[in-house]
């Protein structure tokens, strides 16, 4: 595979970086735009990158933080986005159109391309998977789908509840049993939205696991919880990207 740092037209017309990862060889092949959580821009989301080029994907995941400090450490930058509260919905809306048009100019690509979010990041999924043109959407963890943060949280943003009735992909969502943001019941609710709308969607939750059990670098990861998800996530994506 290849990877490189490339630029994408996002929000508003402004150039930021993205991080992209490519098998090699010709297409036609799916594409996935991988978006980062809270923490930014960092190692641990670049290797996910590179995981999905290495099952057959064009992957791509944008810099949600470029504007606050164009040129910086992406720590630096990532830090001065969590203290504005994270990304506003409406360039995080834009910045996702402008990876998935990137992956869909791609000689390689089918025309298919999915989204899939950790923490913060499994919010934006969902809130993608609403507005934008794409063909499946991974939810992993993500908090306050359904209600706002609570007062005092970092994170500032609104809930989505009366944006599911325009889900337009089939949804994968995948938690921890022991996770409180989003906590169990949170995710029946969801549920219960999601089945009253009549949506395509599919919840895995994992006894033992808590918030950020992917994360390989963190205490909170967990050997089984992630492995099968993984696998979860390879099958979903290759029933609906058609990689």
């Amino acid at each position: 595979m290849s990877a490189t740092t490339v630029r994408v037209t996002g929000h508003g017309g402004d150039e930021i970086e993205a991080y992209l990862a490519r098998p090699d060889g010709g297409g036609p092949r799916g594409g996935v735009v991988v978006i980062h959580h809270l923490p930014g821009y960092d190692r641990a989301t670049k290797e996910m990158v590179r995981r999905f080029a290495e099952l057959g994907y064009d992957a791509i995941c944008p810099n949600l933080f470029f504007r606050e400090a164009p040129g910086a450490a992406p720590d630096d930058a990532a830090a001065v986005g969590r203290a504005n509260g994270g990304v506003p919905d409406e360039r995080l809306l834009g910045d996702v159109a402008g990876a998935l048009a990137h992956l869909r100019a791609l000689p390689t690509s089918n025309g298919r391309a999915g989204v899939i979010g950790h923490c913060s990041g499994g919010r934006q999924a969902v809130l993608a998977a609403c507005e934008l043109d794409v063909d499946a959407a991974v939810d992993c963890y993500g908090a306050f789908v359904l209600a706002a943060p609570p007062d005092g949280f970092p994170l500032k943003v609104s809930g989505l509840e009366d944006r599911l009735p325009a889900l337009r992909a089939p949804l994968l969502g995948l938690f921890g049993a022991e996770d409180k943001f989003p906590a169990p019941a949170e995710v029946d609710e969801l549920a219960r939205v999601l089945t009253a709308h009549g949506k395509d969607f599919d919840f895995h939750t994992y006894d033992g696991a808590g918030h950020a059990f992917f994360a390989v670098d963190r205490p909170s990861y967990d050997v089984a919880a992630a492995n099968d998800g993984w696998e979860k996530i390879a099958a979903f994506f290759a029933t609906h990207l058609g990689a």
